[in-house]
């Protein structure tokens, strides 16, 4: 700040200097001032009234000019309306001379002439709306509007009746001219196409004959081609009409015929769109949507179809016919049958089936039935599709719950009788082992048994159905296509998903099946207990072949092999053979060990309790000095376990893929050996 006032100190120091005298000049300038503002102020207000002035007159013109407008519109209107009933004036006086003369013409021409004025008086009335005069003037407005269509119509029709090309071309030509073609299409509707309707469509004759609706509708098509060539010439519907004649805004086909055809089905035909026999509601629909799209295919150009597919008779067709109520019929009918098989006993498959159990067999047959051409319709392909996997997921549940059931006590004749009686005897006596269920809970006693026999069918079952699931695409397919439906993958997807849940039940039935294999082999295998009692102090003969029991062991996996080769795959029967038979001789081996080593300690307790008496006890040789008791049991268990060995290699199985057969083997060999070496 110093050094701001000593650069320019001069100036501040003259500042108030400088400003002495200033208060006088101001008060110089304000008078000059004041009088140069009155001056603007006047000139401004001279300038408002002029403005004023002018806006009045210009205002007072415009009004002028409006109300010449109404005057001259007026005048127009009574001069069209003049001209109109002159023309008509003339014509009735010259009706005489006309006759003889080209009357269909000149009187197209002449209508021409008064429905051009006319339509000038229609402009010119809706712009003087609200004027005394145009009240007055109206009934004659009315009285021109009367014979106008009067005249129009009775010319169209002789025009139709007559074939007359010219006459239908001019009266067309005239009902656009004065904006009335939907009056033409609706007149042609209900006295043209009307009283045809009514002559085709009869309820009595469609419910007589086998065919009687196809018939109705091939006579509602022959309309089209007989009776409205004419028009379709005129208006540009026809392929051989020329453009430079034709008549534009007009669609017979679509406001005309079409709207005739939906009242009278609506009207006459009320059991048309009953859905309570699915059948024939499925018949007659198909049926009329073929009719819909012949009935398209008349129709002169895409456009038309548009607005044929646009038009309220369309929609209120379609609409009637009831869908969804369709659609609970026949999921009553085809879910109500398959529950009743998921529900009752077990049953075998009808003759011919491919599948072994009715319940199967039903979800197969209501697949196909979801999608065949007797049941599916395109606008239900949503809820048939979301059907198809209900049924998938229910059979699902079924083979789940199933899996739950006990496996029943049957005997080898038990298990030639058919699925449905087994199952039958299984649910009557449910507890049929209770001495053998003690450790059971009380819900798996009240759950019914199942066979091995129904566990193999089931087993079978599935494999022909996942097997079977592709072949459901492929007929699936074309029916979504037909609906423009291209994402194909996505139901794939869904079927793998479904195929996955069927597979995820196969490793619990697998394992269910094997143990019931397992143990229905080792309950005759664990006979292997009772060879000592049938040698001891017996004198039997030397063994020379197996015992009974091994051929009882191996009847399950004969019957499996021999009777169910056709149904099931042959890996599937190996690996339950292969399991069931690890399992079994694991326990066999355990039993033979047992029995040799009580054979082992039954001979060292005679040696001891020889040597304590220093007495010589015979070792139960026969009197012959043949083989000993404990020689013989040892032999006998040899011949079993060899011949139980050859038995697997019979039925294709490698003994050394089952478990413990080779140490089972080893350990009758040794016994076997050791009998050799103490024979004399």
């Amino acid at each position: 700040m110093v050094e701001l006032i000593n650069k320019d100190y001069a100036d501040f120091v003259n500042l108030s200097t400088n400003l002495v005298g200033m208060d006088k000049a101001l008060n110089q300038l304000s008078v000059p001032l004041g009088q140069l503002r009155e001056e603007v102020m006047s000139l401004k207000l001279c300038v408002s009234e002029g403005i004023r002035a002018v806006d009045e007159r210009i205002s007072k013109q415009e009004d002028i000019r409006r109300k010449k407008m109404c005057v001259l519109r007026l005048i127009q209107v009574i001069q069209s309306v003049e001209k109109i009933e002159k023309i008509l004036h003339s014509q009735s006086s010259k009706e005489l001379s006309l006759l003889e003369a080209n009357r269909p013409l000149l009187t197209g021409q002449i209508l021409e002439r008064i429905a051009t004025e006319f339509n000038q008086l229609q402009f010119h009335a809706v712009q003087s709306k609200g004027m005394p005069l145009l009240d007055k003037v109206r009934p004659r407005i009315a009285g021109i509007t009367a014979m106008l269509q009067q005249s129009l119509e009775g010319l169209l029709l002789e025009g139709l009746q007559t074939s007359n090309v010219d006459i239908v071309r001019h009266c067309l030509r005239t009902y656009a001219t004065i904006d009335k073609t939907r009056d033409a299409e609706a007149l042609v509707g209900q006295i043209l196409v009307k009283p045809y309707v009514d002559e085709v469509i009869v309820e009595q004759y469609v419910q007589s004959h086998p065919n009687g609706l196809q018939a109705m509708y091939n006579k509602l098509l022959e309309f089209v081609p007989h009776h409205c060539r004419l028009l379709r010439e005129v208006t540009g519907g026809a392929m051989s009409s020329e453009k430079a004649n034709t008549v534009p805004g007009y669609d017979f086909l679509v406001n005309s015929v079409w709207p005739e055809i939906v009242r009278g089905l609506e009207e006459k035909l009320p059991s048309l769109f009953n859905p309570g026999n699915p059948d024939v509601f499925h018949e007659k629909y198909t049926i009329s949507m073929d009719f819909i799209q012949r009935f398209e295919r008349q129709c002169g150009s895409q456009a038309s179809v548009k607005r044929l597919r646009l038009h309220p008779a369309y929609h209120s067709f379609n609409n009637k016919w009831n869908l969804p109520v369709y659609f609970q019929i026949r999921f009553r009918e085809v879910a109500g049958a398959l529950e009743a098989a998921l529900s009752d006993s077990l049953e075998e498959a009808p003759a011919g089936s491919s599948y072994c159990l009715l319940a199967t067999h039903l979800v197969w047959v209501s697949l196909l039935k979801c999608w065949s051409d007797h049941m599916f319709l395109p606008l239900l392909a949503h809820r048939l599709w979301k059907f198809t996997l209900q049924i998938l997921a229910r059979y699902s549940v079924f083979i789940n719950e199933l899996l739950l059931r006990p496996i029943s006590n049957e005997s080898a004749k038990d298990n030639k009788k058919s699925v449905a009686t087994s199952s039958k005897e299984s649910s009557v006596n449910p507890n049929l082992s209770e001495d053998q269920g003690n450790g059971t809970s009380p819900e798996t006693q009240r759950l019914p048994s199942i066979s091995n026999t129904q566990l193999v069918y089931v087993a079978a079952d599935l494999d022909r159905l996942k097997e079977q699931l592709p072949e459901l695409l492929e007929i699936i397919k074309p029916k979504l296509e037909m609906i423009g439906f291209k994402n194909i993958s996505c139901i794939t997807g869904a079927l793998e998903d479904s195929q996955a849940s069927l597979s995820a039940s196969m490793p619990t039935l697998n394992n269910k099946i094997i143990q019931d294999l397992s143990e229905s082999c080792f309950s005759c295998l664990k006979s292997a207990l009772e060879v000592p009692r049938h040698y001891r102090r017996t004198n039997k003969e030397v063994p020379t072949k197996a015992s009974s029991y091994v051929d009882n062991a191996l009847k399950p996996f004969y019957r499996l092999q021999n009777e169910y080769k056709d149904m099931l795959k042959q890996p599937r029967i190996h690996q339950w053979l292969e399991s069931a038979l690890s399992e079994s001789t694991q326990k066999y081996y355990e039993t033979v060990s047992d029995v040799l080593s009580s054979v082992k300690k039954m001979e060292e307790s005679l040696k001891r309790l020889k040597q304590a008496r220093k007495t010589v006890i015979p070792n139960h040789v026969s009197s012959n000095g043949g083989m000993s008791d404990d020689n013989k049991i040892r032999l006998q268990l040899a011949l079993d376990v060899e011949y139980f060995g050859d038995q697997m290699q019979k039925m294709g199985l490698q003994t050394s893929n089952i478990k413990s057969f080779s140490a089972l083997l080893e350990l009758v060999i040794a016994a076997k050996d050791q009998t050799t070496v103490e024979q004399p």
